[in-house]
């Protein structure tokens, strides 16, 4: 379901590119540091994201240096060194992978899915013990989404609030901190809500050929009551094209006035780069059906 939340490289300044690098790399470190090597297989721009906003709401500067990896051994990389946004957004990615496979294993019995998943069990468990809440409630929420799709559900709202809810309580519980006020936590409850309203319609939109042709749930096809001996796939996505635009671009809308409301101490390049371009262009992307090949190309370096 992810691989959406990412920036308008072409848009972004050097410094501000290699900035967002270094906090992908981050990541990548602090999650090999905690938890061995094998959970990095998850890495996911998406999650830059969320580390970016919530370091940018610190008073600290980011504390970068060059070191080697496993994949760079040969030429440093600038890094940000371990902070709380940085760990706090690598347990969450962990989080939703995990329990995202063994929803995979349950609905489609994909063995594959199952195998991947045990083999973040260990790391699992350590996060559960800190993280419990937010692991109950992306577990229940999941499954309350496999049920929704099992019921073949047309009520979009309905289909998308689970994941919304999961992405909200991210947001909420990462902007947690001695500092944070009400009107932050709102904001980035807010952000994080719309943002899994977004993502899911994206990838229901994206998946609707696919779906077609394994013959299995997507509201979009139930909502606006598909007959494949009527109408093609492109002909049934060119219909409901309008609606779909309207929607993501509403829910775009509720992302950007939420986060220009926060109080944004650095990296604010990144973060409007991301809000007002990365997600509208990824958007665009969709709705015109162009692969997002720059993000593809990134994630394989």
């Amino acid at each position: 379901m992810l691989g959406y939340v990412v920036p308008d490289k072409g848009e972004l300044k050097m410094r501000e590119y290699e900035v967002y690098s270094a906090y992908y790399c981050g990541i990548c470190k602090s999650i090999g540091r905690r938890y061995g090597q094998l959970p990095r297989i998850t890495l996911s721009y998406d999650f830059v994201f969320l580390a970016v906003l919530l370091a940018a709401l610190e008073r600290e500067k980011d504390d970068i240096a060059k070191e080697h990896c496993i994949i760079h051994h040969i030429k440093r990389k600038p890094i940000v060194k371990e902070n709380r946004a940085i760990e706090y957004a690598g347990d969450v990615m962990l989080i939703l992978a995990y329990y995202k496979l063994m929803d995979d294993y349950y609905d489609d019995h994909s063995y594959k899915a199952k195998l991947a998943a045990t083999g973040l069990v260990p790391t699992i468990r350590k996060i559960q013990s800190h993280k419990g809440k937010l692991c109950r409630l992306t577990e229940e929420n999941l499954k309350l989404l496999s049920q929704l799709e099992q019921d073949k559900c047309p009520e979009l709202d309905r289909v998308e609030e689970p994941f919304a809810q999961i992405m909200l309580e991210i947001f909420k519980n990462g902007g947690q901190n001695s500092e944070s006020d009400e009107s932050r936590i709102k904001l980035l409850s807010h952000i994080g809500y719309h943002l899994g309203k977004w993502i899911y319609l994206m990838d229901a939109y994206e998946d609707v050929e696919e779906n077609i042709k394994k013959d299995t749930f997507n509201p979009l096809l139930y909502r606006f009551e598909y007959e494949k001996t009527k109408e093609s796939v492109q002909e049934f996505k060119k219909r409901i094209k309008t609606v779909v635009e309207f929607n993501l671009i509403h829910y775009l809308s509720e992302i950007g006035n939420a986060a220009d409301l926060l109080d944004i101490k650095k990296n604010k390049g990144i973060i409007e780069n991301i809000v007002y371009l990365g997600l509208r262009r990824r958007t665009e992307q969709a709705l015109a059906d162009i692969e997002d090949t720059e993000t593809n190309e990134e994630e394989e370096k």
